[in-house]
């Protein structure tokens, strides 16, 4: 038997123990690394011997020459420790993959979990950088919601401290004016200066009270003291008190569906609540049109909803009707006062009381609603 015939017997021994080896790496990928590890050694170990002990046994059979015996046993062991580093490169190649994909993190980006890791380790490793990367991946987005609230946040501020400075102007432009009319003594009727000055005074106060209200709904010391309310009945009362002032300016306001309905609530706090809503819809629809108020009690909630008959709001400003300083187009051009503080303070004061307050448009104009929990008791 020729060298050539021995050596290409020794290669197959080993390759055919290696190809054993890759079946039995295959098999090992849900266990600890450790496993694989001896896997390769033992694999390397016997393809190295598998050749020698074959080498052996032929130069037993038609006595080789012991430098034919050396000769296919290194022939046997190159190979072998070939496919030793074969495998031990799947091993690496799963370290390597999970480096490669981690140093995505860095570059904020999602981890992109490697496939056909070598073993359970390196999959377990990969399943807690693909969860930090989901968590690093929500810690950015409520980062950049926060920066996005806190630049909403301080626009509404600098909008606020525009639109109160330019509401203060007028009313202290008219007190002085009015006291410097009466210093001169060219006052032909006091009681009526008087009567302007109280209202301008009383436009004053209530900005100041929007202010005030505001500070301690954002500071959280907003002290509440709630109490079963008849909700239907407070609504009725509102519509009963805003009557006159919307008849006086050609507005209906009625009463469409009331249905009862209790809440623990700050009465106070609540009417309000209503009080800011219905001001808005009488100030904002048009005259000879109707201002509706609806009660009823649905899926463990009280829904309130206000709705007129104003044109609707566009819808571009609907996410900001509730920010600070936010006014209509209308509202500026009628000139009214409030720094545009009412339905903020509306926002702010129905959270208080774990409920919820949107808009949306409604055929010919908008529809405020707000819910609240029912009374449990």
């Amino acid at each position: 038997m020729n060298l050539a015939l021995i050596a290409l017997i020794a290669v197959c021994e080993s390759l055919g123990v290696g190809l054993i080896g890759l079946v039995v790496l295959r098999l090992l990928r849900d266990y600890p690394v450790g496993y694989s590890l001896v896997a390769v050694i033992i694999i390397t170990v016997g393809a190295i011997n598998t050749s020698t002990v074959t080498a052996v046994l032929l130069e037993r059979s038609a006595e080789l020459p012991a430098g034919v015996v050396l000769a296919v046993v290194l022939i046997a062991g190159v190979v072998a420790v070939g496919i030793g580093l074969l495998l031990g490169r799947s091993v690496m190649n799963g370290s390597r993959q999970l480096a490669d994909a981690t140093r995505s993190l860095g570059l904020q980006q999602r981890f992109r979990q490697p496939e056909d890791l070598p073993s359970a380790e390196f999959a377990e490793l990969a399943r807690e950088l693909w969860i930090t990367s989901d968590k690093l991946a929500e810690s950015r987005r409520r980062e950049a919601e926060s920066r996005r609230r806190e630049q909403a946040l301080d626009a509404s501020r600098r909008r606020l401290v525009a639109w109160i400075s330019h509401d203060l102007r007028s009313p202290l432009a008219r007190l002085r004016a009015l006291t410097e009319s009466i210093e001169d003594g060219v006052v032909d009727d006091l009681r009526d200066y008087c009567g302007k000055i109280r209202a301008d005074t009383e436009i004053l106060s209530g900005m100041v009270d929007d202010l005030f209200e505001l500070s301690r709904i954002q500071s959280g010391v907003l002290n509440l003291s709630p109490r079963q309310v008849a909700l239907d009945d407070l609504l009725s009362d509102e519509v009963a008190a805003l009557g006159v002032v919307a008849g006086e300016r050609g507005i209906g306001l009625r009463a469409r569906t009331i249905e009862p309905v209790v809440v623990d609530v700050d009465d106070r706090a609540i009417t309000r609540v209503f009080n800011n809503l219905l001001g808005n819809a009488i100030r904002y629809a048009p005259e000879g049109s109707a201002v509706t108020v609806d009660v009823r009690a649905t899926a463990g909630w009280a829904a309130v909803s206000v709705s007129d008959e104003c044109g609707g709001i566009p819808e571009a400003d609907l996410d900001s009707v509730f920010d600070m300083g936010w006014r209509g187009e209308d509202e500026r051009t009628f000139g009214s006062s409030g720094g545009g503080l009412g339905l903020a303070i509306v926002q702010g004061l129905v959270h208080a009381h774990s409920g919820t307050v949107s808009v949306r448009n409604v055929p010919g104009g908008c529809c405020f609603e707000v819910r609240l929990p029912l009374s449990a008791r």
